[in-house]
């Protein structure tokens, strides 16, 4: 029987899923979280690994005898040294298209809460501002209307054409910048060069993993391209953004607004600028994490797993 082993498990499943898919598979260890100093003990006589954002680098994957596969509880591996577990022969699996539907829906939550403002509204009205006006109505800030705008899309993917669909709901012209366009645009989207998505888009959304060579790339070059009355949103990956830029273009409001749920470190350090900004608006990484699409993760990491143990493992990253 295959002794696995679930380094960080709380993220995945803080009580409100059935561990069953995967404890049905072996025996199983679940830790909700597992410091660096703690990894060995734990990992020792593993044959299987499950890990969301804990490290496992060389020096660990090294001296493990038994290991024999990672399981990935995510779609990013850069917490997993794949060079060094492909040179000891051990796979290493992701999961992939767990989260489309809750992250399209956060990045137009992000969106709609950017340009409504139905917060401070609703903080306001609470507060008992309404009752104090002279008109039936008031604003604390402008809003605009969707239908006729840019959405310009940065890697389309799934989760990007989700988003693409979303935003053609409300009457949105989609631009999109993409490696591949080698497949024919798809009825209202045009894919345009980074200057002209930058230019042209009312909003920005990011939906691409984060490589060497895009690390930062969302800088003040691209920035200073924008509309004054345009808006950022990323719900991929923190370091695709270059945050001190950022925070200058929106304290000297040379953007609208941002909407993130993902930063450069998290969680993040005491100090950092864009926290607590008016026009910057950051939730803590939460986009993927519905009950269903978690539930969703949970059955591919343990049909991973059941591939590997049949000798045909799939979604293999290295």
């Amino acid at each position: 029987m295959m002794k696995i082993v679930i380094l960080d498990g709380y993220t995945l499943n803080p009580g409100d899923l059935n561990w069953e898919p995967i404890t049905s598979l072996g025996e199983t260890e679940i830790y909700d979280r597992t410091p660096q100093e703690l990894i060995l003990d734990r990992v020792r006589d593993a044959d299987v690994i499950l890990t969301n954002k804990t490290v496992l680098n060389k020096e660990t994957i090294d001296v493990l005898p038994h290991l024999k596969f990672i399981a990935v509880t995510a779609t990013g591996f850069n917490n997993i040294d794949t060079v060094a577990a492909r040179e000891r022969g051990i796979a290493v699996s992701n999961a992939r298209d767990y989260s489309t539907h809750s992250v399209a829906q956060h990045t137009i939550a992000l969106m709609l809460e950017l340009i409504q403002r139905s917060t401070d509204h609703n903080a306001s009205v609470m507060n008992g501002d309404w009752g104090n006006q002279e008109d039936f109505c008031y604003r604390l800030s402008p809003s605009i209307e969707l239908a006729d705008k840019n959405m310009g899309i940065i890697g389309f993917g799934k989760i990007g054409q989700r988003v693409a669909g979303i935003a053609q709901a409300f009457g949105m012209n989609i631009l999109v910048h993409r490696q591949n366009t080698s497949h024919p645009e798809p009825p209202g989207v045009r894919y345009v060069s980074l200057d002209t998505l930058f230019k042209e888009s009312d909003v920005i959304s990011l939906h691409l993993p984060l490589t060497k060579d895009n690390q930062g790339f969302v800088d003040k070059t691209y920035l200073s391209l924008m509309k004054p009355g345009s808006y950022l949103i990323n719900t991929s990956r923190g370091p695709l953004i270059n945050e001190s830029d950022l925070f200058t273009a929106l304290k000297n409001e040379q953007i609208a607004g941002a909407g993130l749920d993902v930063l450069t470190i998290e969680p993040p350090k005491e100090g950092n600028p864009l926290i607590g900004m008016k026009n910057c608006l950051i939730t803590p990484h939460q986009a993927w994490a519905t009950r269903e699409s978690r539930n969703r993760l949970m059955h591919i990491v343990a049909d991973n797993i059941k591939a590997f143990a049949a000798g045909k493992p799939i979604n293999v990253v290295n």
